[in-house]
């Protein structure tokens, strides 16, 4: 398989077993789409530029749901406009057993800082602190999902013959979750804990950790559960290599591989802890 497409299936299947935060009604009184949606773990479809990370995923939602025969897609990444100015986009417009969902996509990286906020769901973060759970649930709330009933998306509704009234109004939204390294474990109570795949630690804390070995994978691999088949590197130079992300204020993910081939994701945040 060409190394391009090895890493895109990689990719796909990372994103795959990514569980859901949240099953049914959640935070926000948002609904989550069914999930019992895919048929195949083979990507085969062509992804000719390189996207971004978001939009990335967004194919690959696209692709799973085509595998279900109850599911049928009528549009995607709808520019929402009013003369000429964009009020917003909606994701994906698709019906499953005739029933009309508009489906918003997310996939998020968030890390646990008590420190930020004053309940859970304003703890979790992005690895650069510059977003948050609570501020995408309220974007949600009020302002992507209300794009539905605006005078221009019923407008176009009408061209799609879809009878507003009937449109349900589902997320899509997976996150991977980080906490802190000396965290003792506990129960998040208003997230899928299964979300929580690896812990977050400073530079100094990796100390602990000098006879282990490193990789930084890119932004898109990301989403690929930490495999053995990479250039792993020592401490002292995956340490050196930190020091540029640090001085940017950019917190990696990285991938730990332990003397007993044990394999972790984490965060090196440029924050004080």
């Amino acid at each position: 398989m060409h190394k391009k497409s090895k890493d895109l299936q990689l990719q796909y299947e990372g994103f795959l077993q990514t569980p859901f935060l949240w099953h049914g009604k959640g935070v926000f009184d948002l609904v989550q789409f069914d999930n019992n949606v895919c048929n195949t773990d083979s990507f085969s479809s062509t992804i000719q530029k390189k996207l971004r990370l978001g939009k990335l995923v967004e194919r690959f939602v696209t692709f799973e749901l085509q595998q279900k025969k109850s599911i049928h897609i009528l549009a995607e990444n709808i520019q929402i406009q009013r003369e000429k100015i964009t009020l917003g986009e909606l994701d994906c417009l698709l019906t499953q057993n005739n029933i009309p969902i508009h489906l918003e996509i997310i996939y998020k990286f968030y890390l646990y800082d008590s420190s930020k906020g004053s309940n859970e769901i304003e703890y979790w973060i992005g690895p650069n602190r510059k977003d948050s759970l609570s501020q995408k649930l309220t974007k949600l709330k009020e302002k992507q999902l209300p794009l539905l009933y605006t005078k221009e998306c019923k407008n176009y509704l009408k061209q799609l013959k879809l009878p507003i009234h009937q449109i349900k109004q589902q997320t899509y939204f997976k996150a991977q979750l980080f906490i802190p390294i000396n965290t003792i474990k506990k129960d998040y109570p208003l997230i899928n804990n299964q979300c929580i795949i690896g812990f977050y630690c400073s530079l100094k804390e990796l100390s602990k950790f000098s006879d282990c070995k490193f990789f930084i994978p890119k932004k898109h691999d990301w989403l690929i559960i930490p495999h053995t088949n990479v250039h792993w590197q020592i401490h002292s130079t995956f340490i050196q290599e930190l020091t540029k992300f640090m001085s940017e204020q950019n917190s990696p993910l990285c991938w730990l591989k332990k003397s007993n081939g044990e394999l972790i994701k984490f965060f090196v945040v440029w924050w004080s802890l």
